[in-house]
């Protein structure tokens, strides 16, 4: 089982292609086998949250919000790691900043 704030290797399918691709990523959470995500990228020139190396990414990262996934469960390839208290939270206060336009 898989929990909000840990941070997964998966196959991604991207929507402008047919390839899969192993990418990190992070759990929002989980329903019936369907796990949602948040793609992470090394390309931090990109805009998103930051990731850094020190907090157990691979190389500083940035959390891409706009990059959300649903896949399976036998899609995972392993958990990496789990993201500190306070990370959980800015991802919590961004994804609610962002969908605050459904509450009217």
């Amino acid at each position: 089982m898989f929990k909000p704030g840990d941070v997964i290797l998966s196959m991604v399918q991207y929507t402008d292609t047919f390839e899969i691709k192993h990418r990190p990523a992070v759990v929002l959470f989980e329903e019936l086998d369907n796990i949602i995500i948040a793609g992470i990228t090394s390309n931090t020139a990109m805009t998103g949250i930051p990731l850094k190396k020190e907090e157990g990414a691979v190389k500083d990262s940035v959390i891409k919000l706009n990059y959300i996934f649903t896949v399976s469960r036998a899609m995972i390839i392993k958990r990496l790691f789990t993201l500190s208290a306070e990370k959980k939270k800015i991802v919590h206060q961004e994804l609610v900043e962002r969908l605050a336009g459904l509450k009217n």
